[in-house]
């Protein structure tokens, strides 16, 4: 798999630009702030549908302009697909495949698959656990993009489910400033908040069937990407202790272990979970059981790498966790198109040189540098030099 052309209409610095690839390294090289990483932004936002430096799209149009437009054409297996996505910030965004509109934008989503790593990694690591949470379910959609739909939904639900409990806990805590006090669901509902408790038991059946297909997915990733994570930090930083991942989940009072990935059997947990939490929940306005709660523990030796990890393991499990998702995807079927943005300035040499041994064979490797030195000699492909928001191939 690879990128054949990329051509951007009002995306981020660039009001038009249109480039060609090809097979093998293409390195684009030039100062900080003048365009290279909007390049593979973009390449890695038609994979994806998300930015890896942003959270909305917004930043992502150019200023004074409506809308952006990214296409590509992808070569998969010898055949072409023209992805075209138009980003329309506050609404929702645009998507054609071979020129013909899809009914949802993420119904293009799984034709071109990447794997990008970035400074951002290290919030892997070292941040909050939306980020790894983030982390497994872009995976997920990059192995079947029908969970897309499943992430859609859950968030949907939770949502919804959000805005009862707020209503919820305004009402309870309207009623004690008046003096009364409820001190449980029963007294709740006899006050007139029936309807509020009902429905919320409706919410709780969606959310849970929804949180369970997750929970499941996400369980039997990590099973599988744990094995790949330890070879490739022992291959990274072979001198560190092992390195080993496990996923934490939220108000389950079973050990995951002894549920395995049976769907059934988490949705029964899920919904004692959110039976146990109720008062909490509605005192606080929230849902506080589910996939949008869990974490995954990163662990070297038998610490957690948060908190504990120096910069450089830190760096090696990040990097770690990216090539633990190539490595998957390629048993999948197929390279995916490998993006390196601004990484290997933050290497030290040994790192930097098993790094490139890993990813030169790769069917496609797109690099950012900000000098040409930073660009491995075995990733001297093509080139092209960026400034001042323009790309010119060097011949």
């Amino acid at each position: 798999m690879h990128v054949a052309s990329l051509s951007l209409t009002d995306f981020r610095s660039y009001q038009e630009v249109e480039l060609s690839l090809e097979p093998g390294a293409t390195a684009f090289v030039g100062p900080n702030g003048q365009g290279k990483t909007n390049l593979v932004e973009a390449v890695g936002y038609l994979a994806t549908h998300s930015s890896h430096r942003v959270a909305t799209d917004a930043p992502l149009v150019r200023h004074g302009a409506q809308r952006a437009i990214v296409r590509g054409v992808v070569v998969r297996d010898d055949r072409r697909a023209l992805i075209e996505v138009e980003i329309n910030p506050g609404r929702a965004n645009r998507a054609r495949v071979n020129r013909s509109p899809v009914p949802r934008a993420r119904d293009a989503l799984g034709i071109l698959r990447t794997v990008l790593f970035a400074p951002e990694d290290l919030a892997l690591v070292k941040g909050d656990p939306s980020e790894r949470r983030r982390f497994m379910d872009d995976l997920l959609v990059a192995r079947a993009p029908r969970f897309a739909g499943v992430r859609a939904d859950y968030e949907r639900v939770l949502k919804q489910r959000n805005a009862l409990l707020r209503t919820a806990a305004a009402t309870r805590a309207g009623r004690r400033r008046g003096g009364r006090r409820q001190e449980d669901d029963a007294a709740f509902a006899s006050a007139g908040a029936g309807d509020v408790l009902s429905t919320l038991e409706v919410w709780d059946s969606h959310l849970v069937r929804h949180g369970a297909e997750l929970l499941a997915a996400r369980l039997g990733l990590v099973d599988a990407l744990r094995p790949l994570v330890a070879k490739a930090y022992a291959t990274l930083a072979p001198s560190s202790g092992l390195a080993d991942i496990e996923y934490r989940p939220s108000g389950l009072s079973t050990d995951i272990p002894t549920l395995g990935t049976n769907r059934e059997l988490l949705a029964e947990q899920l919904r004692a979970g959110l039976a146990e939490a109720r008062q909490a929940e509605l005192e606080r306005g929230v849902t506080l059981v589910g996939p949008h709660r869990d974490d995954l523990l990163l662990r070297l030796g038998e610490l957690p790498a948060r908190g504990y990890a120096s910069h450089g393991e830190s760096w090696s499990f990040a990097l770690a966790l990216r090539l633990a998702a190539y490595d998957l995807l390629r048993a999948d079927g197929g390279d995916p198109v490998l993006i390196l943005d601004d990484v290997f300035a933050e290497l030290d040499g040994q790192r930097r040189r098993r790094l490139t041994e890993i990813v030169a064979p790769a069917e496609q490797v797109l690099v950012t540098a900000a000098v040409p030195d930073d660009v491995p000699p075995e990733l001297t492909g093509a080139r092209f030099d960026v400034t001042e928001g323009r790309a010119s191939r060097v011949r």
